[in-house]
């Protein structure tokens, strides 16, 4: 008998992973994806941060399953959100933060909407409104059309653009501008809570209530979350001078701690709102129906590095760590394991998947290169003979990356350079580049080969 390669295994299992799984997803839940903006995992309580005030998060990760490893395919708002929404990822939507004005190698063109194409992408809510799921999104959308994102959306609450101030912003309610009056994240609740409202127990629902907070502006917030943070010094962050390369947002790092208070104040009045979702839930008596996933859309650096914001912080774009992983926690009472991490690799490009596994939705004839993790966040075995991937993929314009549970490799510019490779267990916080180390030229190339691999899949 011919030997199998892990490699060629893994591949032939994609297509098992994908499709759906037997037991309890059987019973279609209603979904409430909870999407921050610019959160990353780094910055919660339950990932181990001592200094910013999570305790609902916290609470809610307790009571649910968190993924130690989870990672977005592309460090910036557009470009992630519509792999997270598609299960593709750009090289296949093609949106590189299409409003971007940022001076590092502009999208195509000048590009400032999304490409015609991705109109036709096929979106998680596509497949589960055509189902017979009720669909709503309330906040931040920034894929193109923000006032009306169709997508089989029934009811829309949503900002004009990636940006807004939080004080008295201007919504669409299902494509109707409304000035409103009142703080950004409040009124976001409140949309989200008018939606879940209007459920009733017997017709499933797929809510998405995408939260501005922690993004810029910093300024805004009630006064009550500045005050937690009067005397924050946020010594256990890591922050550094500012780096020489530092670009988007390089101008926070004037007043590290002062503009630390702030986001702090931003994450905690996110935090505030899961508890309010929580209760009309239980309200409604849906909560024991419902799995809630809640997650950030790329992360941040915060002055680590030497830099504020998150991919674009840099000349060159980067994709440290603090950038990459974003929180992913996951509760469905009685169905997903409490008190319970899960150490596997998991990406953007497997969310997609997941979701239609769980409403038991046979996700589209696409070319995904994700998978579904929910036997993984069920705690139920995979398919006899199938393991799950250890490498993880990036892509940002220019930039690449290839990272497994120990090693990363960060290839620039179709491998002329900068390039990188670090040794994560010893050098967690990216500071020694291993490239052209001789001794760590095995693991280069092996990474490189997987790289080429994915990049012949993401087409």
């Amino acid at each position: 008998m011919p030997s199998i390669s892990r490699r060629s295994l893994l591949a032939g299992a994609a297509p098992l992973l994908a499709q759906r799984t037997t037991g309890p997803a059987a019973g279609r839940p209603n979904i409430l994806l909870i999407l921050a903006d610019d959160l990353a995992a780094w910055m919660l309580g339950c990932y181990g941060n001592k200094e910013i005030q999570t305790p609902n998060i916290d609470l809610l990760a307790r009571s649910g399953t968190r993924f130690l490893n989870n990672f977005v395919v592309t460090p910036i708002c557009s470009a992630s959100r519509a792999t997270l929404f598609t299960g593709r990822v750009p090289r296949q939507h093609g949106i590189h933060d299409f409003l971007s004005a940022n001076p590092i190698e502009k999208p195509p063109q000048g590009q400032k909407e999304p490409p015609a194409s991705f109109a036709q992408e096929v979106m998680i809510s596509d497949l589960l409104s055509k189902s017979g799921y009720q669909c709503g999104y309330v906040g931040k959308w920034h894929m193109g059309n923000d006032a009306t994102p169709g997508h089989g959306f029934s009811f829309t609450y949503t900002m004009g653009g990636g940006s807004s101030r939080y004080q008295d912003p201007v919504m669409f309610r299902n494509g109707q501008r409304v000035e409103e009056k009142g703080y950004l994240t409040e009124l976001m609740t409140a949309g989200a809570l008018e939606f879940l409202d209007q459920q009733q127990t017997g017709r499933p629902f797929f809510l998405t209530a995408s939260y501005f907070n922690p993004h810029t502006p910093y300024e805004g917030h009630p006064q009550k979350y500045y005050d937690l943070y009067k005397s924050h010094t946020f010594d256990s962050f890591g922050w550094e001078p500012m780096a020489p390369n530092a670009l988007r947002e390089k101008d926070l790092m004037q007043d590290v701690v002062g503009n630390l208070r702030k986001c702090a104040a931003s994450v905690t009045a996110l935090d505030d709102q899961i508890p309010v979702l929580l209760k009309k839930l239980d309200q409604k008596g849906l909560r024991d129906n419902t799995l809630i996933v809640f997650t950030g859309d790329n992360g941040f650096l915060l002055g680590r590095h030497g830099l504020w914001s998150k991919g674009l912080a840099s000349d060159p774009i980067n994709m440290y760590e603090e950038v990459m992983q974003v929180p992913m926690i996951w509760h469905w009472r009685g169905k997903i394991p409490i008190e319970a991490t899960r150490p596997e690799q998991v990406s953007f490009y497997d969310l997609a998947p997941s979701l239609w596994d769980a409403a038991g939705v046979t996700p589209p004839n696409r070319n995904l290169c994700g998978r579904s993790y929910l036997p993984i966040a069920m705690n139920r075995p995979l398919p006899e003979g199938v393991s799950w991937p250890t490498t993880v993929f990036g892509h940002f314009r220019n930039t690449e990356m290839a990272r497994d549970n120990r090693y990363k490799l960060v290839l620039r510019n179709n491998g002329a350079g900068p390039n990188e490779l670090f040794d994560l267990r010893s050098d967690p916080r990216e500071k020694v580049n291993l490239y052209e180390n001789q001794q760590y030229l095995t693991v280069r190339d092996r990474l490189l080969q997987e790289l080429a691999e994915w990049r012949k899949k993401a087409v």
